[in-house]
């Protein structure tokens, strides 16, 4: 026997067994007691939320021998006939591939043909909304005026669509999301049935991944108990399944880009990606992430655990994570992250789009909205109480009086006296000359991204007339002094072309005048008359 679906095999036969759409299904109920039936019916709302399935129990409903406060008994002739889609009494079109006017006057032609058996001939027209123009207009007078045993359900995902003059003539019905504790309810007592044992916060993850989706939700379950069959299936199974990422792993990249640690965010996005996740999953997760930390932000936290629907280790995290930023900041996080997946859906180069966002989150200063302005201020202010706690040391480079390449916290700021200006070296050593003359060959020998750091440094002489490499504060300084793989690399090159051992010196330059103010450019005066040692 060939498998079935699970949202196949437990499609509702009873309005009793629809879940999430009670105000539709009470109504639909009274409707068939009380003999008030309408002629032409409009369902819609998202996909999988019940339209169809509703319509065919309706269709059941107004046609059973022996209806029970409503609903169809499901045990005579008719009720059996149609479950089996043998009935000649409804008729199921699909819009999308029948839509033409010659398709609509097939219709017309047939309502006006009493049913061979039962009381009503049903019309069920899924996605309506892409009829033709012309195919509405044919419509339009059979669905004002159909014969008493004709009914109209129309079903469609796009209202908006759909022309007024058909609308003013339905019913409107519309279709909620499910929420995504009626969604988890409804699999866990499918999976007692089928005797499949699933953890609880597999099922509440696959209920929030389905966006108000029944039949979505069923068809994740059914992917993730199939590549796990014959095993309880674990929220990590489900992750894995679904190309999801856990919740650790959002913390960690939430607190990277509160320390504006460009380099920690890429790093943990290139373990996202060698895990094989999904990236638009990602980004959506992270958003919801973010969104619960939002409510926790905002909120006095009472009552929060059914809302953000974590585990109350997760929830203590996030709590603490709320209180280290700001709620400006979370809603700028998140409208970068929103519009980067509407991005995401078409782009063939994702991961680069989510490494520009990442980019963008960690430096506001490349942004000009309010937001980014208010969360630049704020880095500003905790450098400033820093300073003011603490003091700055600065401490002179030996040799040719070059600043160091970084300040020291604690002392007093005042002991340093004002920095000036590095003398003309008496003396430029052959090798370092040979270097800079041949710079932009040696730099066009390197591969990305240390091309492109190399391009935008300077050089000059550091201790002992060594080669210095003035680099920008940010990713090329943490690229060459935070990775010490990548310095050895380069000295190594430079070595190769000197045919002798090159030690470099790095500094870090905070623009322009920075480093005219403490350094030499050789770049300058490397033509000039000078002597060799």
């Amino acid at each position: 026997m060939s498998y079935t679906a699970l949202y196949r095999k437990f499609r509702p036969e009873r309005f009793e067994d629809v879940k999430g759409q009670d105000h539709i299904v009470t109504t639909l109920k009274n409707q068939i007691a009380a003999e008030r039936i309408g002629h032409a019916y409009l369902f819609c709302g998202t996909r999988g939320t019940g339209k169809t399935t509703i319509a065919k129990i309706f269709a059941k409903a107004v046609n059973c021998e022996h209806p029970v406060d409503g609903s169809p008994c499901g045990e005579c002739r008719s009720c059996r006939t149609i479950a089996a889609g043998a009935s000649m009494n409804v008729i199921e079109i699909d819009a999308a591939s029948n839509n033409g006017v010659d398709n609509i006057r097939e219709i017309v032609d047939e309502v006006s043909y009493s049913p061979a058996e039962g009381k009503y001939k049903v019309y069920i027209i899924d996605e309506v909304h892409m009829l033709s123009i012309g195919a509405f207009n044919a419509l339009l007078k059979t669905l004002e005026e159909p014969p008493s045993y004709v009914i109209f359900i129309l079903a469609t995902t796009e209202v908006h669509k759909i022309p007024v003059t058909i609308l003013s003539r339905c019913q409107r019905y519309d279709f909620k999301r499910i929420s995504i504790e009626t969604i988890a309810d409804r699999m866990r007592e499918l999976m007692e049935e089928e005797g499949q044992p699933v953890e609880e916060r597999a099922l509440r993850y696959i209920a929030r991944a389905a966006d108000g989706s029944m039949r979505d939700a069923l068809s994740l379950l059914d992917q993730c108990i199939a590549f796990h069959y014959g095993k309880t299936l674990t929220y990590d199974d489900a992750l894995d399944v679904l190309g999801a990422v856990d919740t650790e792993v959002f913390s960690r990249l939430l607190r990277a880009v509160l320390a504006r640690n460009v380099t920690e965010c890429i790093k943990l996005l290139e373990e996202v990606v060698m895990q094989g996740r999904e990236l638009g999953q990602f980004v959506s997760d992270f958003t919801w992430y973010l969104r619960n930390l939002l409510l926790i932000k905002t909120s006095d936290g009472e009552g929060m655990e059914d809302v953000i629907d974590m585990s109350s280790d997760n929830l203590s995290r996030l709590s603490q994570e709320a209180d280290m930023v700001e709620v400006d900041a979370v809603i700028r996080y998140i409208r970068e992250l929103s519009e980067l997946s509407g991005r995401l859906r078409y782009a063939t180069q994702k991961r680069i789009l989510i490494e520009i966002a990442l980019i963008r989150l960690c430096r506001p200063q490349m942004e000009s909205d309010t937001e980014s302005l208010l969360d630049r201020i704020r880095a500003l202010e905790q450098r400033i109480d820093g300073i003011m706690e603490e003091g700055i040391v600065v401490q002179a480079a030996p040799g040719a009086g070059n600043a160091a390449a970084g300040n020291t916290v604690g002392g007093n700021a005042d002991a340093a006296g004002p920095q000036k200006r590095p003398e003309l070296p008496k003396a430029i050593p052959e090798d370092v000359k040979k270097i800079v003359e041949n710079w932009p060959g040696l730099v066009g020998q390197t591969a990305m991204p240390m091309k492109l750091y190399l391009k935008k440094a300077r050089l000059s002489l550091g201790g002992d007339n060594r080669l210095m490499i003035v680099l920008e504060d940010g990713l090329a300084s943490d690229y060459f002094l935070k990775q010490e793989g990548n310095r050895e690399e380069l000295e190594k090159l430079l070595s190769e072309f000197a045919q002798k051992n090159i030690e470099v010196n790095f500094q870090v330059s905070r623009g322009d005048r920075d480093f005219e103010e403490n350094h030499v450019d050789l770049a300058k005066i490397i033509h000039m008359d000078i002597e060799m040692e």
